[in-house]
């Protein structure tokens, strides 16, 4: 059975302070929840300090982003070897990052590689936007990202990959996707494409993640679902009593 993951991607938002406060509330709630693994992405300056707030407990830290280059002059980017020892988790490509700081499925690529060169786990954002859902495109494009982000890896790499389907139309609007929508999209495209690329075996071994609004209402429809195994959260994991609720649901699913 796949360990389902609850990751809190907190974008831009929290000081070092709040970041701190949150951390050690979520960990005060959530802390028995052993069966789901949870992970928690602040930003980078708040790292190091929700590092400390998390020590000793079994709550993960992930960065929001690394750059596919060891050292360099990249003025402003994070390395892998600077995650190191850090965090255990990073996310990769996720939307806004592809639509805001012109990330392509090439670089992506890259960040992959440089993660798991460094032992980092990857969590690879893939999703298509409403006018892609609209025209039919949503199989097509999401199974391109998939096969882009995963170009040169062997078997033994991709299991240590997560993969988390965001649609672009349903991240920060409040519009999630049906539980029936996102479940055709983890399982016939994502878990469909690993097994065409890796066998059936590899597919059932990889984690996939749904994100785009998901919260404490509707994380348990979501969660019942057979090729979801796990969220990817925005703003309801700024929020200590939504995001544990959410762990909570998703752990009385896989009692």
């Amino acid at each position: 059975m796949r360990t389902p993951m609850m990751a809190g991607n907190w974008k831009m938002n929290k000081t070092i302070a709040e970041a701190v406060e949150l951390a050690r509330s979520i960990r005060a709630q959530v802390e028995g929840f052993s069966s789901v693994e949870r992970v928690l992405c602040p930003a980078f300056v708040c790292l190091p300090a929700v590092a400390e707030a998390l020590q000793g407990s079994t709550i993960a830290l992930g960065a929001q982003n690394m750059h596919w280059a060891d050292s360099g002059a990249y003025t402003g980017e994070v390395s892998g070897p600077m995650l190191q020892g850090l965090v255990s988790h990073v996310i990769i490509g996720h939307s806004e990052r592809r639509q805001y700081f012109a990330e392509t499925d090439e670089t992506v690529n890259q960040k992959i590689h440089a993660a798991l060169r460094h032992g980092l786990t990857p969590i690879v954002c893939v999703g298509e936007s409403l006018a892609q859902n609209e025209a039919g495109e949503t199989h097509e494009f999401v199974g391109g990202q998939v096969r882009a982000a995963l170009a040169g890896l062997e078997a033994e790499q991709v299991q240590r990959i997560i993969i988390a389907y965001e649609p672009i139309w349903a991240i920060g609007t409040g519009k999630a996707a049906t539980a029936e929508q996102a479940q055709a999209i983890c399982g016939g495209t994502v878990r469909a494409t690993l097994a065409e690329l890796y066998g059936d075996p590899v597919a059932q071994q990889v984690r996939v993640l749904y994100g785009g609004s998901t919260n404490q209402n509707n994380i348990r429809e979501i969660m019942e679902q057979p090729d979801i195994d796990g969220a990817l959260i925005g703003g309801a994991s700024l929020q200590a009593d939504n995001y544990s609720n959410m762990v909570r649901i998703t752990a009385e699913l896989y009692a």
